[in-house]
């Protein structure tokens, strides 16, 4: 009875934890991308002329800040699977 009480409550930390990881990565992804894109106009209204180079730099940006939230789905489907949750 014990056991099955104590694996519950591995289940439900779990659970709790991966959900707290995934929405945390999503929240700062979402932050990141409107500070990074707010100095991309901010660079753009500075100098015009540059607005080719900052665009595609900020896409890049734009790119590694959202492999984040991905990397966080990741790890949190393998601590899943790591307990036999899925």
């Amino acid at each position: 009875m014990e056991s099955v009480l104590q694996n519950q409550l591995v289940v439900v930390t779990a659970l709790v934890s991966v959900c707290f990881m995934v929405t945390l990565a999503a929240v700062a992804a979402a932050f990141s991308d409107s500070y990074v894109t707010g100095k991309l106009i901010d660079g753009i209204s500075r100098q015009p002329e540059a607005k080719n180079a900052l665009f595609v730099n900020t896409l890049i940006s734009v790119g590694l800040i959202e492999a984040m939230p991905i990397m966080a789905l990741v790890v949190a489907l393998i601590i899943l699977s790591a307990i036999k949750v899925l």
